[in-house]
């Protein structure tokens, strides 16, 4: 039985953009199911618009997504003498040819094809013995057949017909013998015996091109599989101006991994009516049989209502180190509070994304400067200072700190004061969190701690006494 090998092979010319991550997913997804091989190829060979920060933007959005290559990566501008030695062996048995057309003649060509409403193409000028012209390094071309047709069924858009008639010789080699992007995928498909390829629908033309050059070596080629693209809300191509596109920008936002990548198997792949896959379910599940050959629209509220159902879901130990990165990048220092495990257990259902859960967290671990003025206003009263103090005595020696005994402690505190809850629950809130907006008032004092509670309620009697001699 031969073993499923995919690839992901991204040019390093930009960051992971969203359609490349689903690619990416799709193909480890069926290398997984299949206990197959997962392959990631860097396709460098663009020396001039390839960068070492877009390859580490590639593989840090891979990583941060979970999706671990059991091969690789390899650098296709590592492998140029691969690249030679087949476009020589192409150039020996006579598949290939050096072509000595000018960029004046080639662009004359296109021009007048165009005028003529005819498809531009390569006119195959040199292709029976063209003479060498001074001053012109020439490139190589593949002989593609002229005649009869390629056929292929693509596993998601069916069967389909190409005739080579329609297709022209393509470089294969640039005049300082730099190859081309359709070949070395080709070179690097075989040489790696990927035996699947995935990718974007945006790939269908360059297909038959490379199962000619696959025949012309003998080489059998892969099954090939092109997935639609993803369109935004407005029915256009994904693009910036829907908002974040590179995969990094979602983390940045405060999305998990798992929350992304659960999005992403749904645009375009289904099983019933299952929005929810954990992970081991999307490799149990998942089959590039089963992907429409209709694009999908991305549904940024659809994203945020699964991103908080992991949040909820998943172990809390799980989401703390992801929302570490995120105080960390808000540079607040989390050494003086809370466990994160705990802050995710208390926020996780009050929040979007993990951004938000850490903005909204922050004083759980770093003083504020000012009340919230209208906060502080209704609440901050001299009415309030009876319960406030009464509630500081009751906190001060309270030996257990969690959550049920700070209820009961609350609880007690406005019954023994006569009074309904809010009068010494809203005060207190607005003294821990400096506003009127918290958690649950047992869940906000387990989370701010008691030396810091003990200290903003001191603080909050403070502002009313000097309230009141204002007022006086």
């Amino acid at each position: 039985m031969t073993t499923t090998r995919t690839r992901f092979a991204p040019s390093p010319t930009g960051f992971l953009h969203v359609g490349g991550a689903r690619t990416a997913l799709f193909c480890w997804l069926q290398a997984r199911h299949e206990q197959g091989d997962f392959v990631l190829r860097i396709e460098d060979t663009d020396l001039e618009r390839s960068t070492p920060e877009s390859v580490q933007a590639i593989l840090d959005g891979m990583e941060w997504l979970e999706l671990d290559h059991d091969e690789g990566p390899f650098y296709q501008t590592r492998r140029f003498d691969r690249y030679a030695e087949v476009v020589e062996q192409l150039l020996a048995e006579g598949k290939a040819y050096h072509c000595w057309c000018s960029k004046e003649r080639i662009d004359a060509l296109r021009e007048e094809q165009m005028k003529q409403g005819v498809k531009p193409r390569y006119d195959g000028h040199c292709r029976d013995g063209g003479e060498p012209v001074a001053g012109v390094k020439p490139v190589v071309r593949f002989r593609n057949p002229r005649e009869g047709h390629v056929r292929f069924d693509d596993r998601v858009r069916g069967t389909i017909v190409i005739s080579n008639d329609e297709l022209d010789d393509l470089v294969i080699a640039r005049p300082d013998g730099s190859p081309t992007y359709n070949f070395t995928v080709v070179v690097d498909d075989w040489d790696m015996k990927i035996s699947l390829v995935i990718r974007g629908d945006d790939h269908i033309n360059n297909t038959p091109r490379q199962i000619n050059i696959y025949e012309a070596l003998g080489a059998t080629p892969p099954q090939f599989a092109h997935v639609p693209m993803i369109l935004g809300d407005d029915g256009a191509r994904l693009s910036k101006r829907h908002g974040a596109v590179s995969v990094m920008q979602y983390r940045d936002q405060g999305y998990l991994p798992h929350a992304l990548n659960n999005y992403l198997v749904r645009l375009g792949w289904s099983h019933g009516d299952q929005e929810v896959f954990t992970r081991d379910e999307m490799v149990e599940l998942f089959s590039i049989d089963a992907v429409n050959r209709k694009a999908a629209a991305f549904d940024h509220e659809k994203l945020n209502w699964l991103n908080q159902h992991w949040m909820k879901t998943l172990p809390p130990a799980d989401v703390a180190p992801h929302l570490a990165w995120q105080f960390n990048d808000l540079g607040i220092d989390t050494d003086n509070g809370p466990s994160l495990e705990d802050v995710v257990s208390v926020q996780a259902e009050r929040v979007k994304t993990l951004r938000e859960m850490a903005e909204q967290s922050r004083v759980f671990f770093e003083d504020f400067d000012a009340f919230d003025a209208g906060a502080a206003k209704k609440h901050l009263r001299p009415v309030a200072e009876t319960p406030l103090r009464a509630i500081r005595e009751a906190l001060r020696d309270l030996g257990d700190w969690s959550p049920a005994a700070l209820d009961d402690t609350v609880r007690a505190v406005a019954a023994e004061l006569e009074v309904g809850m809010g009068k010494v629950a809203q005060p207190l809130r607005v003294a821990l969190a400096g506003s009127g907006v918290s958690p649950s008032i047992d869940k906000t004092l387990w989370l701010v701690g008691q030396d810091r509670a003990l200290a903003r309620i001191s603080h909050a009697l403070e502002y009313i006494a000097v309230r009141a001699a204002e007022q006086a």
